[in-house]
């Protein structure tokens, strides 16, 4: 119960709760909760906390507007499987984190030290970790636990094209001062600060109960890791404190259609809802701008090749002479194919000029799996049962600039999820990119959750990179950030809603023309932190396989 109930606790610290500092008791609770117990039993608590957390963050999931003959067996499955998927990653942190050497209890077998799990946490051999008496040990184990979490992160965000959303960093970014850590670390120090205080403040509530009688001992748990983040939010507030206003203003217009799913796989509304998205742009473009961005999967045929849809959106360029940003499919011959016929679909976004011409493309590069590619489709067909998509797209392989060069701006494009990799977005930003941009379509998943959680995952970016971030989403979260990670405009509805149909214009702060944002450590050397975690979780996790199996193998000799 303990650990489902630190599951909640986590979930609650992400939006739409979004309430910052249970992240910072969960970590406890979950390690709390399997304190004392063996291996197996561990992993097996720390898997409940990690499906609890999973499932009720992910819920959003289920709002696929997929059924097959009336059931939601797509969006069912895949909530069950993914959330089954990244409980492993919690089971595997509390395993490793909570497991002691051995146990010294009663003698008598039966007796009370046995039957009471909480004399039993204190009878365990007290040489390391959060039950040992030295001062210097407890500190190195919440150190250890706060590098294995960020190890598991790090792992999370690559398998099997990676998923990190939600990762526990992402909980603070209403801690603005304390986020431009990651200008350093990335969004793994912010998880590794969570962590470490979590585990301190537990290491503190032990060494409290077992020696209640000295009232100051678990102050030396909490003083350290207390210390840095007060340390961190006073470096913090001062790199807030100089950021100087940019001395040009570059004027974006972003369109939110809000497009019901349902629609956009309807092939038959297609000319409708493109003559909707042209009025309201039309509408938008009363006032002055240089861009327009319209969202993924706005273009509802294949912008190159349809020639109808072709010529309405160069008219829209060239008639108010403006640039735009727009998603749409997008198809070439298959390379390297025997079959002439072969072409391979990839997601796109284009970069048309003030002249109508197509100036640059980019190619959707991490793909969503069940979304955009089906895993094994020749080989397991029945996988197709549980998606609506009918074929699948081939991915691009490297980030494309978008130059508005008579405007002297530079920008990179990222499509659908792919603003929540950080090491994805790192290689986006060259030194002279004045911005970022994400398309998106989270039309998906109706008004829930996930556009929040997308957005408050993309923050970080701009902190990594220390460039504005700007997107525009089909549905929401349509919005700009600025380069210390602070949302400063959000686009809403007439009834206050972020999911509804409008457009907004911003102005994003620029350099002067021929300077550029200075580069921050993490674009410089990207995820060292992340990795350097990952070497400390292996070599420790390494090194107590090895003891292991020493004792193992000197018990079978004196056996």
């Amino acid at each position: 119960m303990l650990a489902m109930i630190a599951g909640l606790l986590l979930a609650a610290a992400f939006p739409k709760i979004g309430i910052t500092g249970l992240a910072w008791i969960a970590p406890a609770l979950m390690l709390a909760s399997a304190l004392g117990r063996h291996n197996g039993e561990s992993f097996r608590i720390g898997y409940v906390s990690g499906l609890t957390f999973n499932l009720a963050s992910l819920y959003w999931l289920l709002l696929i507007p997929y059924r097959w003959h009336g059931i939601p067996l797509g969006p069912a499955t895949g909530w069950l499987a993914l959330s089954a998927f990244m409980a492993l990653f919690p089971a595997t942190w509390v395993w490793l984190i909570s497991s002691t050497r051995g146990f010294k209890p009663s003698l008598q077998g039966t007796g009370s030290s046995v039957q009471n799990p909480a004399r039993l946490i204190f009878e365990a051999e007290p040489f390391r970790g959060v039950l040992a008496r030295s001062w210097a040990k407890r500190t190195l184990w919440a150190i250890y636990g706060a590098a294995v979490w960020v190890a598991l992160e790090m792992v999370s965000a690559r398998i099997f094209g990676g998923f990190p959303w939600n990762l526990l960093g992402s909980s603070q970014y209403q801690m603005v001062p304390l986020i431009q850590i990651a200008s350093v670390t990335g969004i793994y120090g912010v998880s590794f600060l969570v962590v470490w205080l979590s585990l301190s403040f537990l290491s503190a509530g032990l060494t409290l109960l077992r020696r209640p009688i000295v009232r100051s001992a678990w102050l030396g748990d909490i003083i350290l890791p207390m210390l840095v983040v007060a340390l961190l939010f006073n470096l913090g507030f001062k790199r807030l404190a100089g950021d100087t206003p940019q001395p040009r203003l570059l004027s974006v217009t972003l369109i939110q259609p809000s497009i019901p799913q349902t629609l956009i796989w309807n092939a038959a509304n297609d000319d409708e809802r493109f003559r909707d998205l042209v009025r309201l742009s039309e509408q938008a473009l009363s006032n002055r701008t240089d861009l327009l961005i319209w969202p993924e999967a706005a273009v509802p045929k294949l912008l190159r090749y349809d020639t109808n849809t072709f010529a309405a959106i160069t008219d829209l360029a060239r008639r108010h002479h403006i640039w735009m940003i727009v998603g749409s499919d997008d198809l070439e011959p298959r390379r390297n194919s025997s079959n002439p016929e072969g072409v391979d679909y990839f997601n796109s976004s284009f970069l048309i000029d003030p002249e109508g011409r197509l100036a640059a493309r980019y190619l959707k590069r991490n793909l969503v799996i069940f979304g955009e590619y089906i895993p094994l489709a020749d080989t397991v067909p029945f996988l197709k049962w549980f998606t609506p998509i009918q074929g699948g797209f081939a991915s691009g392989d490297r980030p494309v600039p978008f130059e508005l060069k008579d405007l002297g701006v530079k920008t990179s494009v990222m499509i659908c999820y792919e603003d929540v990799f950080p090491h994805l977005a790192r290689g986006n930003v060259e030194p002279d990119t004045d911005f970022l941009v994400n398309i998106t379509n989270d039309g998906w998943f109706g008004e829930g959750a996930a556009q929040w959680q997308q957005t408050v995952g993309a923050v970080f970016r701009t902190v990594e990179n220390n460039v504005p971030l700007i997107r525009c989403a089909n549905n929401g979260l349509t919005c700009w950030v600025d380069a210390c990670g602070r949302l400063r405009q959000i686009l809403r509805d007439s009834r206050g809603s972020i999911y509804g149909p409008g457009y907004m214009t911003a102005e994003i702060p620029l350099p002067a023309s021929g300077q550029h944002h200075a580069r921050t450590y993490y674009n410089l050397h990207g995820d060292l932190f992340g990795w350097t975690c990952v070497g400390i979780a292996g070599a420790l996790a390494l090194g107590r396989f090895v003891r292991r199996r020493k004792r193992v193998g000197i018990l079978a000799a004196d056996f």
